[in-house]
């Protein structure tokens, strides 16, 4: 495609530009994980008799972030504070034997839905500070 020196110019000014649209910060991101992972435990665990797979599945999604979550303060170049990243990672843990007891059904979701919307009050006011 030819085009002159002056419309490439355009070009890569409109592609390449300023973003309208801020960045995200890493807590914001973090945040929104918790939002959609605790609404579909919600959901799921409302549904549970109806799609017992889809419970399933919830769980282990939440499961997946809380092994995220652990896998990165576990790497010593974390920026967190030490005691910050065994908090996390003890919290990862209790996750992951209260998930393998609420698919035993001997407890319910509640207590992971809890903890991830404590997790998000503490994100939401970092992220708006």
């Amino acid at each position: 495609m030819n085009m002159s020196p002056q419309t490439q110019s355009n070009f890569a000014q409109t592609g390449y530009g300023q973003n309208s649209v801020p960045l995200r910060t890493d807590r914001a991101v973090e945040y929104d994980a918790f939002v959609r992972v605790t609404r579909d435990l919600r959901s799921a665990w409302a549904n549970k008799d109806k799609n017992f797979p889809a419970f399933v599945s919830a769980i282990h999604n939440n499961r997946k972030l809380w092994v995220l979550l652990a896998t990165s303060v576990a790497d010593h170049s974390n920026q967190l504070s030490a005691p910050l990243r065994a908090q996390i990672f003890y919290l990862a843990e209790f996750t992951e034997q209260k998930s393998r007891a609420i698919l035993r059904d001997k407890e319910t979701p509640e207590v992971l839905i809890d903890l991830n919307m404590a997790i998000m009050r503490g994100l939401s006011a970092k992220v708006s500070s």
